[in-house]
């Protein structure tokens, strides 16, 4: 368990510190993404490194905080503060707005041969889009 809790620890270490290069010693080549983590990326096996990427353009400041993080067998829950300034372009909202955000989010993981293998999560998005002043997204 603490091997799974480390490699989800190191796994935010290397999102906060910009290492994209670093990802893949932490993320399987086919992790699945069972929520989109942005609008925008592919719908595949391996399509997080994508979306993590595009966050990070979209946010150039800020990043993803563990504040807790409990691990059982291959099952790591993570509860943390996500905060950032919109300074990229966004597939939501392309032109960069300047605000920043700040809202807690809960990640559950599941880690298998040392890698992320399955990344499922619930985020305040109506919280992050009100602190962005972006307009809530309608069924199209």
């Amino acid at each position: 368990m603490d091997a799974n809790k480390q490699v989800v620890i190191g796994f935010f270490e290397a999102i906060n510190e910009r290492r994209v290069g670093d990802w893949d010693q932490y993320m399987a080549a086919d992790v699945i993404d069972h929520n989109k983590i942005i609008f925008g990326e592919e719908d595949a096996p391996g399509a997080a490194f994508e979306g993590f990427r595009q966050q990070l353009d979209a946010f150039g400041e800020g990043g993803l905080y563990p504040e807790q993080v409990i691990a059982e067998g291959e099952t790591v829950a993570v509860r943390l503060v996500a905060r950032g300034t919109h300074t990229g372009f966004h597939p939501r909202m392309p032109e960069p707005t300047g605000r920043s955000f700040e809202v807690e989010q809960m990640w559950i993981f599941t880690v298998r041969e040392g890698r992320i293998s399955e990344i499922r999560g619930v985020s305040d998005r109506l919280g992050m889009f009100l602190q962005l002043e972006w307009d809530w997204p309608t069924a199209g």
